[in-house]
């Protein structure tokens, strides 16, 4: 606990998975994914409770066997087409009386307890209702366009053409990372929504920054972390 802030954290794992079938626990060195990020959540020195949040039978056994308490998720709950966002509802009315909800998805194994516990801090410092966590992007949307019906491009964002090839002095601009959202129970409630559109944002480096969405993603999430067990 923080401030007297009680916390709550869910990790949704439901079983369906379309890039890479049973993602949440197909082993990632050596143990389920979802494994990481329970054991993380478990360190944190301000979450008073963590659940999982599924429907799968499999899921719930090995989330059970790596420390994990799990939150049967109904079956509706768990199809392609359900909003991410009707999990959270639906651990808050199982879990009331929280200030915070942490959501953390089991695809960014590369997320620390210091991230975790960092981004509680930084909401709270802030007094913010909702919190996201960030990185700096590589790729400017300066320099991104789309393609008109014509096939000739058109620049997304104006942009100075002085500032063309000088990348340094283009505005920093970042994304989200997937790795952590913060945010009241009322707020979930209320906007159907984790992040709205004014929320405050927790920066991550980039090297603990990737969420598995496919199978190139999984094998070079798993070189990073070897090398971050190795002390390289």
């Amino acid at each position: 606990m923080i401030r007297n802030k009680k916390i709550l954290a869910i990790i949704p794992a439901r079983g369906g998975s379309k890039g890479i079938p049973r993602k949440n626990i197909k082993e990632f060195l050596g143990k389920p994914l979802i494994a990481w990020t329970i054991m993380e959540a478990k360190k944190s020195q301000y979450i008073n409770k963590c659940v999982v949040s599924t429907e799968d039978v499999e899921i719930k056994q090995v989330a059970e066997k790596w420390g994990g308490e799990v939150l049967e998720r109904p079956m509706n709950l768990a199809l392609d087409n359900t909003p991410g966002v009707e999990s959270v509802i639906h651990a808050i009315e199982a879990f009331p009386n929280y200030d915070y909800v942490v959501l953390l998805q089991p695809t960014s194994p590369l997320r620390t307890v210091n991230d975790i516990d960092g981004c509680i801090k930084y909401t709270i410092d802030h007094n913010a209702i909702n919190c996201v966590s960030v990185t700096i992007s590589m790729i400017s949307p300066y320099w991104m366009y789309s393609k008109k019906e014509d096939s000739f491009m058109q620049a997304l964002l104006p942009i100075d053409k002085k500032l063309w090839y000088q990348r340094q002095k283009l505005p920093t601009v970042y994304q989200l990372n997937g790795a952590i959202y913060i945010v009241t129970p009322d707020f979930v409630k209320r906007e159907k929504t984790l992040v709205g559109n004014h929320f405050l944002g927790y920066e991550m480096p980039k090297d603990r920054s990737y969420d598995i969405d496919d199978p190139e993603d999984f094998v070079l999430c798993e070189y990073l972390m070897s090398k971050r067990i190795d002390g390289n």
